[in-house]
């Protein structure tokens, strides 16, 4: 069994190492039949069988998350299916299209990381994750939606918060009200005054020449937020975590900064940030050899999928080299992740600017050696490393 944080409130969703588990559950059994929380449920882990139920959304619904997630963040887009997902996944795609992309790397994305790192360059030594990562996706997502960066800490912690809203009600509920206390008066401004902000883009956006209700609107921001920050600086920081853990192929990415790319996409693969996807089954159906019923809960196991033996060799391993870095970390079929364009670019962008501006990068010797936990969502909790500072 994987180690376990005891002093968790909720101790079977905090482990160090979920990994070992999850390949004698590939082992044994792709896809099984479990019981949670008194209720028939399914588990699947392999590549092969995750892939195929994420690519029929007809039959592995993912409306279970209005149930999960509902009473956090609201009428969400993760909770649609078929043609209604379609019209409101396009009232956001524009955000996020080629030439906004461009836009927002020049005016907000580049100008962000090279902020945050001015802070720290003359120091000598940091936490990347504390100093940079928990810090740069959450404020460009904000610039993106048009919130006042100054309160990027603040939309951190509710973020996290309605993430974890299914293991502590109180707590998720608390931030999801605070969350929407603080942005109504920016929508209502958004509605007398557009900007040029993914705010005001919702708040104007007409499904069926409707404008979006008050509950659409506040559910969307409500997603975008978690989607937009709380995986992109996960992912960052275990890549960190890896180079700096293999010294010689850090020093390989600082001179062929072409692998960088190459570096992102096997963490993608090794350590991605969400580890599963729920969904409930619309009929009965059948999948890797298990017969499985109508209405019952699947817990689809991206990160097992991930590491699946029969997809990578030596999938435990974290390998710059690896030909094949086909990984599921975006989801699969009609609910690829909207934002998987952007992530990569900040994930771009802020590694080879952590890599430029701070040369000799190595971790801490007098620190503790730093690790990734989690299970349903993984990441460094702390990258403490050490540097030639720059000049004053």
């Amino acid at each position: 069994m994987a180690d376990v944080d005891s002093d968790s409130p909720h101790p079977q969703f905090v482990v160090e190492d979920p990994y070992p588990d999850w390949a004698s559950a590939r082992a044994e059994a792709s896809v099984s039949e479990l019981e949670f929380f008194g209720r028939t449920s399914y588990q699947v882990s392999s590549f092969e069988n995750v892939e195929a139920a994420l690519r029929d959304s007809e039959t592995f619904s993912s409306s279970i998350n209005l149930e999960t997630m509902g009473p956090y963040m609201g009428q969400v887009l993760l909770a649609k299916n078929g043609d209604e997902h379609t019209r409101y996944r396009n009232l956001v795609s524009t955000a996020f299209r080629a030439s906004r992309l461009e836009h927002w790397k020049t005016e907000l994305i580049e100008p962000t990381i090279h902020n945050l790192l001015d802070a720290i360059a003359c120091e000598g030594r940091a936490d990347l994750v504390a100093d940079v990562t928990r810090q740069y996706p959450v404020q460009i997502i904000a610039g993106i939606m048009g919130v006042p960066l100054e309160d990027h800490a603040t939309f951190h912690e509710w973020a996290e918060q309605i993430n974890t809203g299914p293991l502590d009600p109180e707590k998720g509920v608390a931030a999801s009200r605070a969350m929407r206390e603080y942005l109504t008066p920016i929508v209502e401004d958004r509605r007398l005054e557009p900007r040029d902000d993914l705010i005001s883009d919702i708040v104007h956006a007409e499904i069926d020449g409707r404008r979006l209700d008050d509950e659409h609107i506040y559910g969307f921001l409500r997603l975008l937020m978690p989607a937009g920050a709380e995986t992109t600086f996960r992912v960052m920081g275990s890549c960190l975590f890896a180079l700096l853990s293999k010294p010689s192929v850090l020093q390989r990415v600082v001179a062929e900064r072409e692998l960088v790319p190459e570096a992102i996409e096997e963490t993608l693969r090794w350590e991605t940030s969400v580890t599963m996807v729920s969904r409930v089954l619309t009929r009965e159906t059948s999948l890797g050899g298990v017969e499985m019923s109508k209405g019952a809960p699947v817990m689809l196991l991206t990160g097992s999928a991930n590491r699946d033996e029969a997809r990578h060799d030596r999938p435990e391993e974290w390998d710059i080299d690896r030909a094949d870095k086909s990984h599921l970390a975006f989801g699969w079929g009609r609910h690829l992740c909207l934002g998987m364009h952007l992530a990569r670019m900040e994930l771009e962008i802020g590694i080879n600017a952590i890599l430029d501006r701070l040369p000799d990068l190595e971790l801490d010797p007098a620190a503790p050696t730093p690790g990734i936990r989690g299970y349903a969502f993984r990441g460094p909790d702390s990258l403490q490393v050490r540097f030639r500072p720059a000049a004053t």
